[in-house]
């Protein structure tokens, strides 16, 4: 889980959730913002920021999805 806390969305926040999207494709973000105006921005902003998509949302837990390209894919067995 990555926290944005006081200081919003840094460029260190986005280098961890760049790579932690990489990693996990999927991952939750605490946004510690007042009211849901403002969680809904930054969230808006996080998805644009890293080109992942909004899953949902749980008060300030949002959960992010990003596929990897270079991880390899699930295939389905025919039938």
């Amino acid at each position: 889980m990555v926290i944005i806390g006081a200081r919003g969305i840094t460029e260190a926040v986005l280098a961890e959730l760049d790579q932690a999207l990489n990693h996990h494709e999927i991952l939750k973000v605490r946004v510690n913002a007042g009211d849901r105006k403002e969680r809904r921005e930054l969230c808006h902003t996080l998805c644009e920021a890293t080109g992942a998509e909004l899953v949902q949302q749980v008060g300030h837990v949002v959960t992010l999805f990003r596929a990897n390209p270079e991880a390899p894919g699930v295939t389905l067995p025919n039938g």
